[in-house]
């Protein structure tokens, strides 16, 4: 039993002991920790996951709100020029309405101050001719003359009055 005098294998033997009792009570704790470990990193990256999926469904929900509010400003734009163009429409066909109105009514106009002109000089001019025949009728005509024509005005007046 020499070989049991040397330090080697006494070094030999106490490693192949504590690496049996390491490995009866020492591998079940060690591996039931990583097991744990490991079942705490799946339960994170599970975790993770469910928010990585929750963020790409979030973001897919304010690209399509976003997309949605781009659509409604342009819907919006659309019928904000859509509405100029009407109201622009319409003023024009105000103002058309308004001045073919107006021209109307100052063809009216000029045409009675046309008749009332026309209407003063007709006046006018009977009234000349009317002053020219009497001017004529008083010169020419004698006192004799005169009163035979009254006379038969009056013949005439009475022939019509009864």
């Amino acid at each position: 039993m020499e070989f049991l005098q040397d330090v080697h294998v006494w070094y030999a033997l106490s490693f192949i002991i504590f690496s049996a009792i390491i490995w009866q009570f020492g591998v079940p704790a060690i591996v039931k920790f990583l097991d744990g470990r490991i079942a705490e990193i799946r339960k994170e990256i599970e975790t993770a996951e469910t928010l990585r999926i929750e963020a790409q469904e979030m973001l897919a929900q304010y690209q399509r709100k976003q997309r949605d509010a781009a659509q409604e400003a342009e819907k919006i734009i659309a019928d904000a020029k859509k509405s100029a163009k009407h109201f622009q429409e319409k003023a024009e066909t105000d103002l058309a309405e308004s001045m073919r109105r107006r021209e109307a009514q100052l063809t009216e106009r000029l045409a009675r101050m046309e008749q009332q002109a026309v209407n003063e000089i007709k006046a006018y001019a009977a009234d000349l001719a009317m002053k020219m025949a009497t001017d004529m009728i008083v010169e020419k005509l004698d006192k004799k003359t005169n009163e035979k024509l009254v006379g038969q005005s009056i013949e005439n007046i009475e022939k019509y009055v009864h």
